[in-house]
């Protein structure tokens, strides 16, 4: 196991439009101490042995209930993310995994039996999404819309979370093209939270092998709700090296965007001794890609080229698809101006000026 360096930042905004609220956050640079502090910039730190803890909660029902429920559901991990609690979790991945889900049940609990004591937050909820960098692993927890990103040298910007939501089903389902999901009239529609009186939490869990330079962020939907992936992308290279400059960047983006929602944002930035060891088989594809491509590893510099060529990619096509459709309807209306009988004066025209260069053009392709 390489040893494991974290560099945090995390932080909230209320946006243009709301007067309260109602996100919530907490981040725990190393759980073996408990201490439960917002991050400030600094030098990478070392990884204790119960690892880090970032979590995310964006609540909801108005008024004041949507912060109550966030903040319910994150004192609820705080209470039950302690050493004692953790030296028998750390043990496999499934009892990490196992415990994770558990602590978000228990707050869904918690969160339900404030609503039946108080009358005033009846129909509240949150959604949830949590991040414990553990030994050179992430494991995440989400339930509801809230997300998890990396930020891979490789890959690009990589969603670990998938939301709980309508959009996200009809994508499922392939009703919906998932390059369409950020702007559907119904993507803030959500299928899953804590604090459903008619349906008890059910998050899911997720395992993510850390890499050297890693950035792992999380966030409520007032930042991925209002910027899309490829502008989060863009903020994440730029300030890939200054956690707390990211996300002071990421959260103007939001405002910038309209700022109508509040928007909350965790980031952990990872740094390891080496790389974790590859399974036979894909060190045997590596290879062969390679050899095929006989490209170099990429470095440190050229990490904003690298992960910028699948977005260029994706806008190079609908250049494409552009250019083609422009061209079907100059083709178009040039058979209607040499077919029809209405549009005789104007062929002439075209005729008579075309023809002095006609020969020119023959003797050239010959």
């Amino acid at each position: 196991m390489s040893e494991v360096k974290i560099k945090l930042a995390a932080g909230t905004n209320v946006g243009l439009i709301r007067q309260n609220n109602e996100d919530n956050f907490v981040v725990c640079s190393d759980l073996s101490t408990s201490e439960w502090l917002i991050p400030q910039a600094g030098d990478y730190a070392d990884l204790g042995a119960f690892g880090s803890l970032l979590v995310v909660a964006d609540g909801m029902g108005g008024a004041n209930a949507g912060e109550v429920a966030s903040a319910i559901a994150v004192e609820t991990i705080q209470e039950k993310f302690t050493a004692d609690n953790l030296k028998d979790v750390v043990t496999d991945d499934k009892s990490a995994q196992e415990f994770m889900k558990d602590v978000v049940k228990q707050a869904d609990l918690n969160i339900l039996q404030r609503s039946k004591e108080d009358s005033s937050t009846q129909g509240m909820g949150t959604t949830i999404v949590m991040t414990w960098i553990l030994g050179d692993k992430a494991y995440v927890c989400w339930c509801g819309d809230s997300r998890c990103y990396v930020l891979n040298k490789r890959n690009g910007l990589i969603q670990l979370s998938k939301d709980h939501s309508y959009v996200q089903e009809l994508v499922d389902k392939g009703e919906l093209s998932a390059e369409l999901m950020h702007d559907h009239p119904l993507s803030n529609v959500i299928t899953r939270c804590l604090g459903d009186s008619d349906n008890r939490a059910n998050p899911e869990t997720r395992i993510y092998q850390l890499h050297d330079g890693d950035i792992i962020m999380l966030c409520s939907d007032g930042l991925c709700g209002l910027c899309h992936d490829s502008e989060i992308l863009d903020v994440m290279i730029k300030f890939h090296d200054d956690p707390m400059e990211c996300k002071n960047e990421l959260i103007s983006a939001a405002l910038s965007a309209g700022g109508y929602d509040n928007v909350t944002i965790a980031i952990a930035n990872i740094q390891t001794d080496e790389e974790p060891e590859e399974p036979a088989e894909e060190k045997e594809e590596e290879k062969k890609d390679e050899e095929k491509n006989d490209e170099e590893e990429v470095n440190e510099e050229e990490l904003s080229t690298t992960i910028r060529t699948e977005v260029i990619g994706r806008r190079s096509h609908k250049k494409l698809y552009v250019t083609l459709i422009l061209l079907l309807i100059l083709i178009g209306a040039g058979a209607y101006i040499w077919l029809a009988e209405d549009c005789e004066p104007l062929r002439q025209t075209i005729v008579a000026n075309v023809a002095p260069y006609w020969d020119k053009l023959i003797s050239y392709f010959k």
